[in-house]
């Protein structure tokens, strides 16, 4: 069955308080039930569930009957969500949008400033890549980079510039586009600058969050903004926001580029379809850790040629990468140990999809869940072949 505890923490995260998430989870396994029902099945008690209940009718999550007894229905997944994930959808666009309407506020109030014209000023593709070197080299504090194949390409002709920096403990952090993972130009960053991944469309440096250089990959050409203060704290917090829920590359480092992009894609596509996937999933299904393999396979991911090491290997560096956790395989006990530093179960899609692996392969499994508040969460699985 569907892990239920794990389906009431990642709706926490979509803002639902816990009484509410512990509610909607309870009426998607159980169907129309009463207030009372609902109460006892989910554990939460009888002189919070109205409350609870008129809460989540509010949000448009539940249908409450207007007779006695009182019942209560779960809006479908897709009907209830569908807004939530076209805000963020929106939110992503409106982002994109920003870069554009910043680089015209700039140039407009450009016209205004009399002699602090010379804040904005361009620069030809020829010596782009000589003031990128000079403007990293005299960096005081941070370097935060947003770059694309471009940009990236560039930067990997700063190891020399960007190694003096890291002497000198400065910040450098670098998103970079999720094709870039492992490539030639990622192999010439040196250690030390921390590397994630995300979808980028740009190639913007900020220096000791005042200082930018932006990139044209159309022609080269660069321009940079110096002392721009709205600018610089704008384009701060575009970069901390992508930074938050970009993925982390330092696990990935030495593989090869395409199984760190596969392992890139498993992530994302169970980050962002995963809980959908299992709502839906829920009603129409009897093996639920066979649908998160459906799920990579309907986005092109297929994990049934993988031998168990490779499957392992794998779920290993998904759980370094997402919950700084780790895989253990244990031969001779026949016991996998799947570790998280992160509780309230981050781990658990990863060991459903590790569950669905195994059983694919014809073994008979046993999970065993342990969490820890202060340690994280640990999860036993002892197999045995059919």
């Amino acid at each position: 069955m569907v892990n239920e505890h794990a389906l009431t923490v990642s709706l926490e995260e979509f803002g639902l308080s816990k009484y509410e998430a512990q509610a909607y989870v309870t009426l998607i396994a159980k169907g129309t039930v009463s207030a009372s029902e609902l109460a006892y099945y989910s554990e939460i008690p009888r002189t919070k569930i109205y409350p609870t209940l008129l809460k989540l009718e509010n949000k448009k999550l539940v249908i409450i009957s207007k007779s006695k007894p009182i019942m209560c229905t779960a809006i479908a997944p897709e009907d209830a969500f569908d807004g939530i994930i076209h805000e963020q959808i929106n939110k992503v666009n409106a982002m994109n949008t920003l870069i554009s309407n910043l680089k015209k506020a700039s140039e407009e109030s450009r016209k205004s400033r009399g002699s602090e014209e010379k804040r904005y000023f361009h620069i030809s593709a020829n010596n782009v890549l000589t003031q990128l070197q000079t403007m990293i080299e005299g960096s005081k504090s941070s370097i935060k980079i947003i770059t694309d194949q471009w940009g990236f390409g560039l930067l990997s002709e700063c190891k020399e510039q960007l190694l003096t920096v890291l002497r000198r403990n400065l910040d450098v952090k670098l998103l970079v586009s999720p094709t870039q993972i492992c490539s030639e130009s990622y192999r010439k960053i040196p250690e030390g600058v921390e590397i994630r991944a995300s979808e980028i469309i740009q190639s913007c440096f900020i220096f000791d969050e005042t200082e930018l250089l932006m990139i044209n990959n159309n022609n080269g050409k660069g321009a940079i903004f110096s002392s721009t203060e709205i600018l610089g704290i704008n384009q701060e917090k575009i970069f901390s926001s992508i930074w938050k829920n970009a993925v982390k590359t330092k696990a990935l480092a030495d593989m090869t580029k395409s199984d760190a992009q596969e392992i890139y894609k498993i992530i994302k596509t169970v980050d962002e379809s995963g809980l959908m996937y299992v709502l839906n999933s829920t009603m129409v299904s009897k093996k639920h850790e066979f649908d998160m393999f459906k799920l990579l396979e309907k986005n092109g991911i297929s994990l049934k040629a993988k031998s168990l090491d490779d499957i392992i290997e794998i779920i290993d560096a998904v759980m370094q990468v997402t919950c700084s956790g780790h895989v253990n395989f244990e031969a001779n006990t026949k016991n996998i140990t799947i570790e998280s530093k992160l509780n309230s179960g981050h781990s658990l899609p990863w060991v459903s999809i590790l569950d669905g692996c195994l059983q694919k392969q014809g073994y008979k499994t046993r999970t065993i869940y342990q969490n820890n508040s202060n340690k994280g969460e640990k999860i036993h699985i002892k197999i045995s072949k059919n």
